[in-house]
This record gives C-alpha cells, structure tokens and sequence, in this order.
C-alpha cells in the first residue's frame, strides 16, 4: 500500500476532479492516510461526522439493520466517490478486508471548492495576464489569516474591487510609520519586507516574499500605523484593496437565512424555488426533492435564465457557497436567501438521490 499519495491519484475522486492542481496540491497537505486492518469500523449508522472517507485499497462494506446492503471495491466506480455522503449516515461502515483509506476534512474541501467556483474566473474579467497563474497567488492568499477572516460571500467582491498595478525594482510599496492604505497580494515578483529599530542601527530583514503572498493587513485591521517597510526586489505586478474595502469586506454582508421549516413552505407556493449550487456529482448523492441544480461557477452564466419575480432559496452542504451564490443573485436583482446549515438540517425524507 502507497505511503503518500499523489495529485494524480486525487484527481481521480469526486469531487476532487474539479479542483486545480494547485488546489489539489494544498488538499494533500490535509489529508489523513490510514492503513486499516479487516473489521474496522469508520462510521455508525447515524453518525453526523462530516469527515469524507475514501477507499484506495481493500473493500468497505455498507452494513443496515438487516446485514450487508452493499460492499464497496476498490477502483471501483463506487470508490470513486466518499463512503456514504449523506449525514446522518444511513448506514454503517466496515472494512471487509484490510484497507487502505484517506479522510478528508469537508469543510476544507468545501472552503475550496467555494475559493475555485467563484474565485477563478472572477480573476480571468479582471486581466489576462493575470489570470494565467491565478491559482498560486489564490490558494496562497486562501491560507491567509486575513482571508479566513472574511465571510464567503464576500469573496465575489474581492475581485470587483482588487486593483491591479505594476511595480518596479526598489520601489518602496509601504513605509514603516506610515498610515495604512492598501492591503496587498503579490501576482509576480519579489518583495522584500523590513523593519527599522532605530535611525543608528541597518533594517533588520524580516521577510522576501514572492508570488502569492500578501501583506499589510495588520495595520488596516489594528487600525494603527505600519509596523514594517515593503520594498520590491524584482518588477512585478500587485493587486490592492483599499482600506475601507478591505474592512468592508470583513463585515457578513446583509444576507437572508431562513431554517428548513420555513423555506419549506416557502417553496410550497408557485412563487419560490430551491437551486442546489454544488456540483452535479454532489447533487446526484443527495438533494432536496424539486431543486434545481447550478453549480456556483454556472450561476453568471445560468442567471438570465432565472425571473425576477420569483424567490429562490439557495443550498449546499454548508453555508459557504450559497452565500457566495446569493450575493450574486441578489447583486443581480433577483431575490434569493440562504438555507440555514444547508443540507445538514434537511430531513432524509425530504432528499432524494440518483445514485
């Protein structure tokens, strides 16, 4: 059995095959590789726990309350895909031979899957040069702590509002002492960051940052003066926010939520509509019967399909793309809320698949 596994072996997993290589990259790092003996439990039935489980090696059989329903092979279509992704489990789940496994955190997988359905192509309206290395500079900046700080719906923004400048080598980006303005991401290029301790003594080297990599939050969010200078080692090319729209953007912007009860009955009228904006091999496991499926990085284009006049209640495992996707709807004009938890507090009842 392999002891790490590879980008190319990820990619052969839904929904990991939609992701960047990039995006794949950093998914490794968060991966758990279990080697398991025959008879190990992962799940109970009933269990909430939102971990994914794949199978590498080895069997894993689905076990109801009247024995064996179905025994999942490796490479197999079937292992293709997360043991049972429905919560709470409707089954349970052990190796029927020894087995080898990798578990995922969902809400990493979800944090970027959201990051590359809305993300992406934002980036490419922006500027073509851009675009070609999109991927670095995002899933650096994804890592930050200052983008973790900003809801998900905000992230469709980040984009309408980056500016985008060339700079050159020696010149000064930010000066220790000043006021914060901007908050900035390295496209291309190399920044050299430093700090003065007195008028006496030589700048002490405190950081050489390159492509990806971002500075200046610290004075906008402390609303105090900068702590270090930036200097730029290499041309290159920067993207800014503003101060005012980076703190804006770490404000949950006025979005509608409302609980399972209450958007059913919504949609019992003619006049609201569920959209499940999760990927079609998500959707397919499990979704809320009646619901359309567009998938987040589908929406702008899917949009002028959708009437004016009519309320839709947007959903996915979480909260985390639906808030990106109504955002949307609603900067658009349409008129849409969240569900709240997504799928998490939708009744199996009240979910069909096409598994």
């Amino acid at each position: 059995m392999t002891t790490e596994i590879s980008v190319q072996q990820l990619s052969k997993f839904y929904p990991l095959d939609t992701l960047s290589k990039e995006s794949l990259t950093q998914l490794s790092e968060k991966i758990k590789l279990q080697n398991l003996a025959a008879d190990t439990l992962l799940f109970k039935k009933g269990s909430t726990n939102t971990d994914h489980f794949y199978l590498l090696e080895g069997s894993i059989d689905l076990i109801g309350d009247n024995g064996i329903l179905k025994t999942i092979q490796s490479h197999s279509r079937a292992a293709s895909e997360p043991v049972v992704q429905i919560l709470p489990r409707t089954v349970t789940a052990v190796t029927s031979t020894p087995s080898q496994i990798f578990i995922l955190n969902a809400d990493a997988l979800d944090l970027l899957l959201t990051w590359n359905q809305s993300g992406s192509y934002q980036v490419k309206e922006l500027d073509s040069n851009t675009a070609n290395n999109s991927d670095d500079w995002m899933l650096k900046l994804l890592r930050t702590e200052a983008f973790h700080r900003i809801p998900a719906a905000n992230i469709q923004s980040i984009f309408a509002k980056m500016e985008n400048i060339e700079v050159m080598p020696g010149e000064k980006i930010i000066q220790q002492d000043d006021e914060g303005d901007y908050f900035y991401i390295i496209i291309s290029g190399r920044c050299l960051i430093t700090r003065s301790v007195s008028a006496q003594t030589k700048d002490i080297k405190l950081a050489e940052l390159s492509d990806g990599d971002s500075f200046g939050e610290e004075a906008l969010i402390a609303d105090c003066k900068r702590n270090a200078s930036a200097t730029m080692l290499t041309k290159g090319r920067l993207n800014r926010l503003s101060k005012n729209d980076f703190l804006q953007l770490l404000n949950e912007p006025s979005l509608r939520k409302v609980n399972f009860a209450a958007a059913k009955e919504m949609t019992e009228s003619d006049n609201a509509q569920w959209i499940d904006i999760r990927l079609p091999s998500e959707y397919k496991h499990s979704h809320i019967k009646n619901s359309l499926n567009i998938p987040l990085i589908s929406l702008r284009l899917k949009m002028k399909e959708l009437s004016k006049n009519k309320q839709y209640i947007v959903y996915c495992d979480t909260e985390r793309r639906s808030s990106a996707a109504s955002f949307l709807l609603n900067e658009s004009g349409h008129n849409s809320v969240i569900l709240s938890n997504g799928l998490a507090d939708v009744p199996l009842q009240q979910r069909v698949s096409d598994s």
